[in-house]
């Protein structure tokens, strides 16, 4: 099991692909924890109201969005990871090779998940380097506590696990959508413009405010990291919730996706 794991990182670490992701989401971190840090500092932001759409919430809200920003461009960087730790072995025709190498196929999309989770976890602590560095001057020069309390630290440890566990959303598409560049198109798409367009559509809808945006997959990433609200009506589920949901996606699409490898014949 451990050669199947490693053999797994070796073929990430060997692409090109790796460091040009890690630089993307250092910078990215810092970006938005600066972009964030500003805004939401802003007395419309702490004013509790909310005008003209602008995010609200408590100051530990504040610190935990500011530190976290950058996880919206990680983890749909770590869905691509995902999509491609899978879609490139059958593009490239090395999936044959790769299961001649370890006769158990469980055993392979095993070590897939577990690798998917430690890139998560990797690329994490660098979105988090950036932005907790960055967003701790920023909220220190706008008069904020940059730690109010300690349940930010358990922001910062449920962010390593948001992009592993987004990453395994990505190894379900990139099984279930045998086409790469299709399953990359849907996956970004439907994680960046579909499903957030569809919690907005639900605002205007009492009951579907009240009994499902809560459990769409962004919504449950928003709740691990007690982002800040976008309306004080948002209705959101707490943070062991949303990991629950958010590990359900992933257990769900990469679980289907492996039993279908598993079954299916391999040319």
């Amino acid at each position: 099991m451990t050669a199947a794991i490693r053999a797994e990182f070796r073929k990430f670490f060997t692409t090109r692909l790796w460091w040009g992701m890690a630089i993307a989401i250092f910078v990215s971190g810092i970006l938005f924890a600066l972009l964030f840090g500003f805004l939401l500092t802003g007395e419309e932001a702490t004013g509790g109201a909310g005008p003209g759409g602008m995010p609200t919430g408590t100051d530990e809200q504040i610190v935990s969005s500011v530190y976290t920003g950058g996880l919206g461009v990680g983890y749909l960087l770590t869905l691509t990871i995902g999509v491609l730790q899978i879609g490139s072995e059958y593009r490239h025709k090395t999936i044959t090779g790769t299961f001649l190498g370890v006769p158990k196929r469980g055993r392979v999309m095993l070590a897939k998940v577990i690798a998917l989770l430690g890139l998560g976890a990797l690329y994490g602590l660098l979105s988090l380097a950036g932005s907790v560095i960055t967003g701790a001057i920023v909220l220190n020069a706008r008069g904020f506590d940059p730690f109010p309390s300690s349940d930010i630290i358990r922001t910062l440890a449920l962010g390593l696990l948001v992009l592993g566990l987004w990453g395994l959303i990505g190894l379900g598409a990139g099984i279930l959508i045998p086409n790469q560049v299709a399953a990359l198109l849907i996956a970004v798409g439907v994680a960046w413009i579909v499903e957030p367009l569809i919690g907005f559509a639900l605002t205007f809808w009492d009951w579907g405010a009240e009994n499902i945006a809560k459990f769409l997959p962004s919504s449950a990433t928003n709740a691990m990291i007690n982002a800040v609200q976008n309306s004080p009506d948002e209705v959101r589920l707490e943070w062991w919730g949303g990991a629950l949901v958010l590990a359900l996606y992933a257990a769900v699409l990469a679980g289907v996706g492996s039993w279908r490898t598993v079954r299916a014949d391999i040319s």
